[in-house]
């Protein structure tokens, strides 16, 4: 693979970009991967050299908000093998399944996400507020919502990053900033089991790889620097807008691409 300076110009732009969406809400990788398909990779290639490129942006936010993690300890060390199984199992499913049947169901599960997280208030008022649930069901529900978000990664990246704030935040009884913050981790394990199994069975690029994803560093330490300052409310509706626009461009490409 050549790239022109042009190409990497356009690939590091994309990876500042993707890293600080990746931190905020997730779907940073519908700006990586149209950049790596623009410098002549196939869609194959494009995919999965996007899938490596962009972890490494996972780990700097999660850095980024290591002040939100205060206290989370525990909780982000036992929900990560959770996160570790289902990124595994997402990886099968997608050797497993026909690549069309799931493009088709993609959409629907971020456009749910995003409803999730939208009227996350309303939600809770049917379900219990996550301070009155029983402790077992409460802990039981966070682990099967995560499995399933994490599971959804390993087969999809896109928009990881707002179905896991989306789950986390319905069952935690914490701000938003800080549920961010673990869904930083989570995004994480699930983004290293992804390099694993794409680094050893999939066509990477790896001179793609090497410009790309320092940008993803880079913008996603800044992204989690952001995101602190806002508000809750800001926050929520940031990742709910991303979240409605990342959905309904997959639905476009699912029904007429």
């Amino acid at each position: 693979m050549h790239l022109s300076l042009t190409d990497i110009t356009l690939l590091i732009v994309a990876g500042l970009a993707a890293g600080v969406v990746n931190a905020f809400a997730g779907g940073g990788s519908l700006l990586t991967f149209p950049a790596l398909i623009a410098t002549g990779l196939p869609p194959v290639s494009a995919n999965v050299t996007n899938s490596l490129s962009v972890t490494p942006g996972y780990w700097s936010s999660v850095y980024g908000s290591r002040a939100e993690l205060t206290g989370q300890r525990r909780r982000a060390l036992s929900l990560a093998p959770i996160g570790l199984v289902g990124g595994i199992a997402g990886c099968i499913l997608l050797l497993v399944t026909p690549a069309g049947v799931f493009e088709y169901i993609v959409p629907f599960l971020v456009l749910s996400a995003t409803a999730v997280l939208g009227f996350q208030t309303k939600l809770r008022d049917l379900v219990g507020h996550p301070a009155q649930l029983p402790r077992a069901r409460k802990n039981a529900t966070l682990v099967i919502l995560t499995f399933l978000g994490s599971a959804y990664g390993g087969y999809f990246g896109a928009a990881l990053g707002v179905v896991l704030v989306a789950v986390l935040a319905l069952v935690l009884d914490e701000t938003l900033q800080r549920v961010n913050a673990l869904k930083n981790v989570l995004s994480a394990v699930v983004g290293l089991v992804t390099v694993v199994v794409y680094a050893i069975f999939g066509p990477v690029s790896w001179l793609g790889v090497a410009v790309t994803a320092p940008a993803t560093v880079a913008g996603g330490y800044l992204g989690a620097r952001l995101a602190r300052r806002l508000s809750a409310n800001a926050l929520r509706w940031t990742i709910v807008i991303f979240g409605t626009v990342i959905g309904l461009v997959l639905l476009y490409r699912a029904i007429w691409a």
